[in-house]
């Protein structure tokens, strides 16, 4: 009885350590970033890639997605997010300094959804 308990015992605890996620050095991510042109593309990516730990960023012009890689051991894609808002740009669920936003050139100041409260 006492051996069937500590097999147990063991069976589970390998269960839970497998369970625990490691950091992924290759984490795919898409989300939205607002922009209008090449310009505009230049300069997301830009931000994106000032994150240490971005191995990949492409921003499509017609959907307005950008797609990442990043070393989740050295950023998160919320540091990605915040980096492309910082330069004018509303990403995923962070919005643009509206200063900031404003300044960006003409052809760049693309259309905003209303913001949260």
């Amino acid at each position: 009885m006492k051996k069937f308990l500590i097999l147990m015992v063991l069976f589970c605890s390998v269960g839970l350590i497998a369970a625990q996620e490691k950091p992924n050095k290759n984490k795919k991510a898409e989300f939205a970033v607002g922009g209008n042109c090449e310009m505009c593309k230049k300069r997301i990516e830009k931000a994106a890639y000032s994150i240490k730990g971005v191995k990949s960023a492409i921003w499509n012009v017609e959907s307005g997605n950008i797609q990442v890689v990043i070393d989740e051991r050295k950023c998160s894609v919320k540091d990605v997010q915040k980096a492309i808002a910082k330069i004018g740009h509303d990403a995923g669920e962070e919005r643009a300094d509206n200063k900031t936003y404003e300044n960006l050139h003409h052809c760049c100041l693309y259309e905003r959804l209303p913001e949260k409260k």
